[in-house]
């Protein structure tokens, strides 16, 4: 039926989001708890330049989780703006915040703005995966269904701060293996074994966090868990935590290259494993799929709408990527925009 080739679309684009926004989100974790301006110098240098390409990129597929839930599953957009709309909100300021603190901090030459735009970036990249994290973990508990009214009692339980913690901890590990991947690209060899060591310390606090959310699902959310411990959902969480093991051991070995592909399976494996616990359920247990699904017209169109999409822009990412993580995508110096550098240069260029 086309409303679950449309879930399966919708699925896809949340786990495409958790691994280019999460990566991206975890930088600025990292540049949270770099120190001071002196100890935290060379880390920050690392994460702008790496991130500079890139960053705003990872947005489109937020863009296009919001449209598809609100074109496809308007029920399940409504439901879940109602009763999540305070978590929801602070994430969206946190991304607004996050982009801004981000834009500005380099350009800005006073000491003291930099310090407030990179605490806004750093601060809003630790809450944002957070509150997003929790509303997912506060659908899962059951606690919010069609008609439910907005209260903190519908994000606050115990799966929604781990689920918002599990958030966070993916994030930085996703942005440890990303970063130390850069700086082996930028021949940084003192910050490819910085990183790498928070790679690894922020898989063993996932692996934590992951034993804690078994034992707090298994009474709060306690379809999502069976889901999670049996059949299908099992097998590609234990996929997953091998992939997440394969990348410790590529990261030991310095393959930071297969590292990333390693790192983005785990974490969009473990995203699958959560959608398919859920079936046929967008919300357990109150909504399901073809309930929450909008008119057959408007979901042709949609799909119709995601192909052209896809064929279009989905090369164009691709293609960005890449360059990035090939280094060929290098961010402008100030000698680049020096106006008498260039001045210069078209003055020996003349014959």
């Amino acid at each position: 039926m086309i409303e679950d080739v449309v879930a399966w679309v919708l699925l896809a684009a949340v786990a495409a989001y958790a691994c280019a926004g999460g990566t991206d989100y975890g930088a600025g974790f990292w540049d949270l708890v770099a120190g001071g301006t002196v100890r935290g110098r060379r880390p920050r240098w690392l994460i702008d330049h790496a991130m500079e390409p890139v960053w705003e990129t990872n947005n489109v597929w937020l863009v296009f989780v919001l449209v598809i839930m609100w074109t496809g599953f308007p029920v399940l957009f409504q439901t879940v703006f109602t009763a999540m709309w305070l978590p929801l909100a602070l994430a969206a300021v946190g991304l607004v915040l996050r982009g801004a603190g981000f834009a500005l901090r380099k350009p800005t030459r006073s000491l003291a703005r930099r310090r407030v735009y990179g605490a806004a970036f750093a601060v809003s990249s630790l809450l944002t995966p957070f509150f997003l994290g929790a509303a997912v973990g506060g659908l899962a508990t059951g606690r919010v269904a069609p008609g439910t009214e907005a209260s903190a009692d519908a994000w606050s339980s115990g799966t929604s701060v781990i689920a918002g913690l599990l958030t966070i901890s993916a994030t930085a590990f996703l942005g440890a293996v990303f970063l130390t991947a850069d700086a082996r690209r930028f021949d940084a060899a003192d910050l490819v074994g910085y990183f790498r060591l928070r790679a690894w310390c922020s898989l063993g606090a996932l692996a934590v966090l992951a034993a804690v959310g078994l034992v707090v699902t298994r009474d709060e959310a306690r379809y999502v868990h069976d889901g999670l411990t049996s059949g299908i959902g099992l097998a590609l969480v234990l996929t997953s935590v091998a992939c997440a093991l394969a990348t410790a051991v590529l990261l030991h070995r310095t393959l930071t290259g297969w590292a990333r592909v390693t790192a983005i399976a785990s974490v969009a494996l473990v995203v699958l494993a959560w959608g398919l616990a859920q079936r046929p359920y967008l919300i357990p247990t109150s909504l399901t799929v073809s309930e929450a699904a909008g008119a057959p017209t408007t979901l042709r169109w949609l799909m119709l709408v995601t192909l052209v999409a896809t064929v279009l822009v989905g090369p164009l990412l691709f293609l960005l990527y890449r360059l990035d993580t090939r280094g060929t995508l290098q961010p402008l110096t100030d000698t680049d925009l020096d106006p008498r550098r260039a001045s210069a240069d078209r003055e020996r260029e003349v014959p």
